[in-house]
């Protein structure tokens, strides 16, 4: 079972959010047509970042726990990692839109936003030189300063409540992909190219590329929900 351990936690993060889509109160699948275009387009973003840090050798995969199918140098695992998380995140955000109805996008988030900016600011400053800080950061900067201070959707209470959420299984699965319970971690990082503090096992800067993986996603499938609601009109 151990090569399969990557395709299992894969698995695992997204088969209750994908059944519970048919809920008759929820209904999730039927917004599928809008997170398929908006996920493709976040994944091939992504991927393009993670197949230029695994050649660099920031991060890479431990082959004994993958099946051993890669495209374009990452296994078959990583790019299904693109669409298991933010499908789970996204029915997620689906559900508390759902349940908390229209207060969450009432919620104010400019001082959120300033705070996130400004700490993402602090962190690129005082780790340009590594890799993934240096990445990291920039993306995350650019993606909230863009939502916060350019785009002001209404969502963004919802997003933010969303993320902080999800947090705890999203460090769950990542505390077992760096290796929490293993013998070795399934994506190992280069210590020199990160800050080096760390949540049990998993990069501190993981936090914050979950955010912006979520919230790209989150942005398109909002514009794709948009533009099918004013198709059917």
């Amino acid at each position: 079972m151990k090569p399969y351990t990557y395709l299992l936690v894969n698995f695992f993060s997204v088969i209750v959010p994908f059944l519970c889509s048919f809920h008759p109160k929820l209904m999730f699948w039927k917004n599928v047509k809008a997170f398929l275009p908006a996920n493709i387009i976040t994944t091939v973003l992504f991927l393009v970042w993670d197949v230029w840090f695994t050649q660099k050798g920031v991060w890479g995969f431990n082959p004994d726990y993958v099946i051993g199918v890669f495209i374009w140098g990452l296994p078959i695992e990583e790019i299904l990692f693109f669409l298991c998380i933010p499908y789970a995140c996204l029915f997620s955000y689906h559900c508390f839109g759902v349940w908390k109805e229209q207060s969450l996008r009432k919620y104010p988030t400019k001082a959120i936003s300033i705070l996130l900016v400004l700490f993402g600011v602090v962190m690129l400053f005082c780790f340009y030189h590594k890799m993934y800080p240096m990445m990291n950061f920039v993306v995350f900067i650019l993606l909230i300063s863009y939502l916060a201070f350019v785009k002001k959707p209404n969502w963004l209470g919802q997003f933010y409540f969303t993320y902080l959420i999800m947090i705890i299984p999203f460090l769950l699965v990542n505390g077992v992909l760096t290796g929490t319970g293993l013998e070795a971690p399934i994506v190992w990082y280069n210590s020199s190219e990160i800050i080096g503090l760390r949540i049990k096992t998993i990069p501190f800067e993981d936090v914050f590329y979950g955010m912006s993986l979520i919230g790209l996603n989150i942005l398109l499938y909002e514009k794709f929900l948009l533009k099918r609601s004013r198709g059917v009109k």
